[in-house]
């Protein structure tokens, strides 16, 4: 007996030490600190949250626009893909783009510098290098490419391009070869071949992507295959899904639904539209209902069937969804505040947690997970 014990006292010792060292991985595994971002157009700055594993929110810091005195009409914002430089859209004159460093640890903001936009910009965002920033002029009619430093400034404009009416999403393809503008009041997607090295945008052949007269094509998301695109039309609610042809940049569509929640009757005012990271929900913000309508995404051939909607903050312009998939966050323009989700992983739903005090006329909100 005595024999047998002895030998079996140094494989306890290791299932121990394999049973800490698994603890200890599991510990570091999970230690990616999440912070959201959120653009308050009203207030000029940026409310921090830290968010924690079960989604409640920590306020973390304000960080002001430096150089800025005036409030503009909303305040886009968009993250560097290497994770450390977010940069705000300034739609007041002058009108700038301004770049704060993100701390890896903390998730606070500094101040960095300021560069020119070629107009007031309803929507920034960098290409897939991070070398570049796009940005798209509803007023102004016009989509813009900018240089973006080493330190994460923006350059002089290299490219300000005129478009249809009210241009209002400018957004990369996933292999960042394409770039496609929303123009809400002409009703089409212009198409860009993109040039990475030299950084230049040209326009694909076809140009536009036509859409529903008076439908308002305004923001549009790719699904984490690259295979779809979903597009939110604002005037008529609608959201669309499209085959995505990553070789030619030709969308195709394939389906039409809708963000308005069932007997709604109004003129509808729908802004914006997010997918998982897994690509299984998609979401969409109506301003007039203030509602978010979730829908499941089929994987197979990309269309969507509505889960339902739910209310939310008051004219929820933006909206976004942590880096996990489990949680959704959204603010409302005209009630200064913003909501928690939590994503049911089974059918998508959402489920409200808590709502949390920000800025004036939040607009935007970026996720970032730091390890």
């Amino acid at each position: 007996m005595l024999k047998s014990t002895r030998r079996s006292a140094p494989r306890a010792a290791i299932a121990t030490t394999l049973t800490f060292l698994a603890l200890i991985s599991g510990v570091h595994a999970g230690m990616a600190e999440t912070f959201a971002y959120i653009g308050n157009a009203d207030s000029n700055d940026i409310s921090v949250f830290k968010m924690a594993e079960s989604g409640e929110m920590s306020p973390v810091q304000t960080a002001a626009f430096t150089g800025v005195d005036k409030p503009g009409s909303s305040t886009p914002l968009a993250i560097t893909p290497d994770h450390r430089v977010l940069i705000a859209g300034v739609r007041s004159q002058p009108f700038l783009a301004v770049s704060f460093a993100i701390d890896p640890k903390t998730g606070q903001l500094s101040h960095i510098g300021n560069g020119p936009l070629a107009d007031s910009m309803a929507n920034i965002a960098s290409d897939r290098s991070g070398k570049f920033l796009f940005s798209a002029s509803y007023g102004g009619n016009k989509v813009a490419l900018n240089p973006l430093l080493a330190n994460g400034v923006a350059g002089e404009p290299k490219q300000v391009i005129p478009t249809g009416l009210n241009a209002h999403a400018f957004l990369p393809s996933p292999d960042n070869r394409f770039v496609f503008a929303t123009n809400l009041g002409s009703d089409q997607v212009l198409a860009f071949a993109f040039d990475a090295t030299a950084g230049t945008l040209t326009p694909s052949d076809p140009p536009a992507i036509k859409l529903p007269e008076k439908s308002g094509p305004r923001h549009f998301v790719f699904h984490p295959n690259g295979k779809f695109v979903y597009l939110i039309h604002e005037l008529n609610g609608d959201v669309a899904a499209f085959n995505y042809d990553a070789k030619s940049g030709a969308w195709t569509e394939i389906q039409r639904t809708t963000a308005l929640p069932e007997g709604f009757s109004g003129k509808p005012w729908a802004a914006d539209i997010h997918i998982t990271p897994d690509g299984r929900f998609l979401y969409a913000s109506e301003r007039t209902t203030n509602t978010l309508t979730a829908y499941k995404v089929d994987a197979v051939s990309g269309k969507l069937t509505t889960v339902g909607s739910v209310p939310t903050e008051k004219q929820p312009r933006g909206f976004h969804i942590d880096p996990s998939g489990r949680y959704l966050a959204a603010v409302g323009e005209l009630s200064d505040s913003m909501t928690v989700y939590a994503i049911d992983q089974t059918s998508g739903a959402l489920a409200k947690l808590k709502s949390y005090a920000t800025g004036k006329k939040p607009n935007w909100v970026e996720f970032l997970s730091l390890p």
